[in-house]
């Protein structure tokens, strides 16, 4: 059986904030994972000035076209108004990706990676995490939730 993984996603606050709030249903990047099929969760780390992970996301597709075609089919999902900005942020990548946020989930309260994480730096684009840092990250949603939602990130069994 596979194993699952978890991504941690470098993003703006502004569009981190537009996944958890639902109106941004497609996350578009340069580039995508090795094998998308088997992420399991992409947690959102919003970059400067909040530098925190806010939440995440699962996905169950990810697009690979031309930048001008994923404005053309995803556009209106995306976030972002203006298309010279989309187009802006593919400027020289001959195809980008469109991933597509199934469901979302807003972390209790964000968390600081550098008190979760040994020797933490942000991921350029994205990175994946590895089982300690998925226990650690669990059981940090798991006592700021108390009650609320269920998060779906992946039991690790010891080994």
């Amino acid at each position: 059986m596979e194993r699952q993984m978890i991504a941690l996603l470098a993003i703006e606050p502004e569009f981190a904030d537009q996944i958890l709030s639902g109106e941004k249903r497609y996350e578009f990047r340069r580039t995508t994972f090795a094998d998308h099929d088997t992420v399991d969760f992409v947690c959102l780390y919003a970059s400067s000035p909040e530098q925190r992970i806010v939440g995440g996301f699962t996905t169950d597709r990810a697009v690979e076209e031309r930048p001008g075609e994923l404005w053309e089919r995803f556009g209106a999902a995306s976030g972002i108004a203006d298309r010279a900005r989309f187009l802006d942020y593919f400027d020289g990548a001959d195809t980008g990706y469109a991933m597509r946020v199934t469901e979302s989930f807003e972390f209790p309260e964000p968390i600081d990676p550098n008190s979760l994480f040994d020797d933490f730096h942000p991921p350029v684009s994205f990175r994946y995490l590895d089982a300690n840092e998925v226990r650690a990250l669990s059981n940090e949603i798991s006592s700021a939730r108390g009650n609320g939602e269920e998060i779906p990130l992946p039991r690790f069994a010891d080994d």
